[in-house]
């Protein structure tokens, strides 16, 4: 007989949970898990049992994590000995909602082909940047796979490159040491009609915020004719949409000059004028004069890393948005966001109200935002909901 690859003796391993009743949503922690007599190996698949002994589902499991276990299939037992046709079906079944179901590939080539818990591989992200894939991990489990998935990206997005990225707060919290990723040549990138020079894995997240790609379309139709400020621009998303639209005037400001150089060749590729201006958005602000824009953007990078830097996160963000309301003309638009998944849509409209009062201005709520499609949620698991935002008038 054959003796059992690694992999399969990890499939076979067991984790039993402290009580018969499980989670909600993917996550399982530490304190819900009982510590195993034999410890499957990190990132090891492994099944999973109630207190009772019953099969409840397949996970990854990770001893140097709060996430002990991430499931990805509950209920009766599937055949994972072979995760790499696994994860075929399952990467196939998300990228078919992406391109059979929103065909998002007839007008983009920049969507999330996987949005990790949204779509049952909870810790993987995927997204496509022209002719290249981003494979984003914040699941050690996930990384031990990557020669699978990219097997199976071969077999869906035949011809792309594909690239592999780490970002330092999960493999910190995810207690591993990456290996090092060749860089992939920046490309070009289509979205809403317009086209930006991108380098896939290159700065925050995958190299394209594409959960903000509707937010980008639906702010610009306030845009003719205002007075426009993009702040925490990164790559000029917002300030290219409202210059297309007409906007009279269109200023971008961020603090970081690498992504600030590529928003100003993306003005230039599309023949669009945009003014960016290299700077922090706090000293920008309070020495803004006047006339005061009529149209603000204001998405800066995530705030609040977790719950338990929940308060310390939300100042931040009232800080900005105290500021940001301060500046906009009367009768003016304000467009803001967060992109913390720690921070639930009730805390952060609250926040953005409080902040409003400081600035000592009315506001009327418009609309409210989140990512795209390409980035579905869970019911059962809040921070899939991680992009909210907010379009107010301020009087």
């Amino acid at each position: 007989m054959t003796a059992p690859t690694r992999r399969e003796e990890a499939a076979r391993a067991t984790i039993e949970l402290e009580t018969n009743e499980l989670p909600r949503g993917p996550w399982v922690f530490a304190r819900q898990v009982r510590d195993p007599e034999q410890e499957p190996e990190p990132g090891a698949l492994v099944e999973v049992l109630d207190a009772s002994g019953r099969f409840v589902g397949h996970a990854l499991w990770n001893p140097g994590s709060d996430i002990r276990l991430r499931f990805l299939w509950r209920g009766r037992k599937n055949d994972l000995d072979r995760p790499r046709e696994f994860l075929l079906r399952r990467i196939k079944l998300a990228d078919d909602l992406r391109r059979k179901v929103l065909r998002l590939d007839q007008d983009h080539d920049t969507y999330r082909v996987v949005h990790a818990e949204g779509d049952d591989l909870s810790g993987l992200v995927i997204d496509r940047l022209g002719d290249s894939l981003v494979c984003e991990y914040h699941s050690l489990g996930f990384y031990r796979l990557r020669d699978d998935i990219e097997a199976a990206l071969g077999t869906l997005y035949p011809g792309f490159e594909v690239a592999h990225r780490v970002p330092a707060n999960a493999a910190r919290s995810e207690d591993f040491q990456p290996e090092d990723e060749p860089e992939l040549a920046e490309r070009i990138v289509h979205e809403n009609g317009l086209a930006y020079p991108v380098a896939p894995a290159f700065g925050h997240k995958t190299g394209w915020f594409c959960d903000q790609r509707d937010n980008r379309r639906r702010v610009a139709e306030f845009a003719a004719g205002r007075d426009v400020l993009d702040l925490c621009c990164n790559q000029g998303g917002f300030a290219l949409n409202a210059a297309r639209a007409g906007a009279k005037r269109v200023r971008a400001v961020d603090l970081d000059e690498k992504v600030l150089e590529r928003a100003r060749r993306a003005a230039a590729l599309n023949e669009l004028e945009v003014e960016c201006v290299h700077d922090d958005v706090f000293p920008f602000l309070r020495s803004l004069g006047k006339p005061r824009p009529n149209l603000v953007i204001l998405d800066p990078h995530k705030l609040v890393g977790s719950r338990e830097r929940l308060e310390e996160g939300l100042k931040k963000y009232s800080d900005f948005n105290t500021l940001a309301f301060a500046s906009v003309a009367e009768g003016g638009i304000l467009a803001t966001f967060s992109c913390s998944g720690s921070l639930d849509e009730p805390a952060f409209i609250g926040m953005l109200f409080q902040a409003a009062r400081r600035a000592g201005r009315e506001i009327k709520l418009l609309n409210q935002l989140g990512a795209g499609p390409d980035h579905p949620q869970r019911p059962d698991f809040s921070r899939s909901r991680y992009l909210k935002g907010a379009i107010f008038q301020v009087l």
